[in-house]
């Protein structure tokens, strides 16, 4: 039987604004970090397969120069994975350090950094081809040269090998990447690919993929099978000298070509020691409290309000003050399977909608910060003036999404052909519409409770509340009955890479690049394969990108719930100069678990 824990007093006070009387349960599992990913299952080793060996006495280092960070995810007992072609390697517990690609993006102040790269891409005028220059001195940690050959080897991998992540990315439009030189390469596209270099070969957040060392995999009979071990050779600012299934260790490499080049500084930080959390949220908060952690993933309001009385140290994004965090890539909606006989029907997907009400949730959850979204794209500045133009100001008059309006949520279902039963809940040949809402305790706790009893009072079948249980991502992966709080890990600076998300075909029964609503409507994608033939900006994008929102309202696509905040944590006892609105920096967000992370690492500054 499910094991079902009630909310707190606090939360069930706030919930009492919706729920009039009556306990709401959730269940209780392990956290899942902001926008997982589904794990996949290691591959079976090779011959050549290094084994992960026990690391040499690991040499002290004082407190003052390292730093300590929480991080929840259970992949720190896939000890010595390293290699980002494998299956189930993840960048987020810092193997980002470990790998630098040729751009970084940093979104709080918009700019593209060449990193292995000297420069800006080069693309021709049609965008058919472009043209990528290396940077002088870089080099792998065992001293051979980066060269154009690591890059082509790279970017032909991933279109060649459909066991790649990033094969579906690379594949419809690389025609083949070739070497010019030894710091030149150009790309060749099948059709105009003007987003190709920002999209995949550079970092932001958790997408776009770093380059790997050609003479290491090109020997490997399946990159995807090779673990890499620690010592792979590796091209960024760490290594991993320690690795258990509860805490990794990493020291700065002094031998790294950007401080051999005089290209960075050399970083203040020493050691990065990444330490395994449960799932007792208080207990984090208590270590970050006693200085004995200097960060951590990220809290929810009332947990990081309490850091904040109890440590002037602490600080976040936004100081002492709301809302405590900013805006990430990643806004949540409520998803839905269309394959399902009841989420195929629009006018039931359009009921859940319009049971949704936004502006409660501001308030009850978010203490009067406006959160709640319409879009399923964060509104940084380029997608707040498309969300802003005319264009797309028409289409929200005519769909009216942020509507909330029970008795239209009633006429509705009934045209759908539903009946509340003695219970109050919607039904249609003996079946009510299953509503019950998955998602992670950890970063859902506050909401999933809020929009489950909205629907619950709308007529929905929301079970016994919500899952939180450990398969609610295995329900929203496979498409099981039931709605999945999830977010869209996709746009950046144009709506593109959204529309592109919705269009991603499930592998056998589980759903493509977290696509979990299955949509499928010819119309819409090939409007999406003709919008990616522009650059953002162009006149004919603007046009088509309106029409795919005009849609994603239409048909109903998800149902977008809030913009995601990142709350994080940052203790300024050891470690001072965290990106904050105040303090912005280079512009990287926050979140050491992203690609850029060691972007945030190497900026930090010793406190005092």
């Amino acid at each position: 039987m499910k094991k079902t824990y009630k909310l707190t007093r606090r939360q069930l006070l706030r919930l009492s604004a919706l729920a009039g009387t009556g306990a709401v349960i959730a269940a209780c599992a392990p956290a899942a970090p902001s926008g997982p990913s589904a794990p996949e299952a290691p591959a079976e080793q090779q011959p050549q397969q290094p084994q992960p060996t026990p690391a040499p006495t690991v040499k002290p280092v004082p407190r003052d120069q390292t730093i300590i960070m929480g991080w929840t995810v259970s992949d720190f007992d896939n000890t010595g994975l390293t290699n980002p072609f494998a299956a189930g390697h993840n960048h987020q517990n810092f193997n980002s350090a470990l790998w630098d690609p040729l751009y970084y993006w940093a979104a709080f102040s918009d700019t593209v950094y060449p990193w292995l790269a000297a420069s800006e891409p080069e693309y021709n005028a049609d965008f058919t081809e472009v043209t990528i220059k290396l940077r002088d001195g870089i080099e792998w940690s065992d001293g051979t040269p980066i060269t154009s050959k690591d890059v082509v080897f790279t970017v032909n991998t991933w279109r060649d090998n459909e066991k790649l992540d990033y094969h579906s990315r690379v594949a419809p439009y690389v025609k083949e990447a070739v070497a010019i030189d030894d710091k030149t390469v150009k790309i060749i596209f099948k059709q105009p690919s003007p987003r190709f270099v920002f999209d995949v070969l550079t970092v932001h957040f958790d997408t776009g993929r770093p380059i790997v060392p050609a003479h290491v995999l090109e020997k490997v009979d399946d990159v995807t099978a090779f673990r890499g071990g620690l010592d792979m050779p590796q091209s960024g600012p760490y290594k991993v000298v320690s690795w258990t299934s509860n805490q990794k260790i990493f020291d700065l490499r002094e031998d790294w070509w950007a401080i051999k080049t005089g290209f960075q500084p050399v970083p203040e930080v020493k050691r990065v020691i990444m330490q395994r959390i449960g799932d007792d949220v208080g207990v984090v908060a208590q270590r970050i409290v006693n200085n004995e952690m200097d960060t951590a993933v990220d809290f929810r309001t009332d947990t990081i309000k309490s850091i904040l009385r109890q440590n002037p140290k602490v600080t976040t994004h936004t100081g002492n003050k709301e809302p405590y965090g900013y805006l990430d890539w990643w806004p949540n909606s409520l998803w839905m399977n269309h394959e399902l006989e009841w989420f195929s029907d629009v006018r039931v997907r359009r009921a859940i909608n319009r049971a949704i009400d936004r502006d409660k949730i501001d308030e009850v959850v978010y203490d009067g910060a406006k959160v709640s979204t319409i879009f399923p794209f964060p509104l940084y500045p380029a997608l707040q003036k498309f969300a802003d133009s005319p264009a797309v100001k028409a289409v929200i008059e005519k769909y009216q999404p942020r509507k909330f309006d029970l008795e239209e949520s009633a006429r509705l279902m009934e045209e759908a052909g539903y009946k509340k039963n003695a219970d109050g809940l919607w039904e249609k040949d003996g079946k009510t519409v299953p509503c019950q809402i998955s998602g992670f305790p950890q970063i859902h706790g506050d909401i999933v409770p809020v929009l489950s009893e909205m629907l619950r009072q709308a007529g929905f079948d929301t079970g016994e509340g919500p899952d939180f249980g450990p398969e609610a991502y295995n329900n929203m992966a496979e498409g099981r009955p039931g709605l999945y709080m999830f977010g869209h890990g996709a746009s950046l600076r144009d709506p593109f890479a959204v529309f592109e998300l919705f269009n991603t075909k499930p592998t056998g029964n589980v759903a493509g690049s977290n696509n979990f609503s299955r949509y499928n409507n010819p119309e819409f994608e090939q409007l999406v394969l003709e919008m990616a033939k522009y650059p953002s900006g162009d006149p004919r994008f603007d046009e088509l990108a309106v029409k795919a929102l005009e849609i994603y309202y239409r048909d109903v696509i998800d149902v977008p719930i809030i913009q995601w905040l990142h709350r994080i944590a940052y203790n300024q006892t050891y470690w001072v100069n965290w990106p904050t609105e105040t303090n912005v920096g280079e512009g990287y967000n926050g979140a050491f678990w992203h690609w850029t992370g060691p972007r945030v690492i190497a900026a930090l500054k010793k406190a005092g």
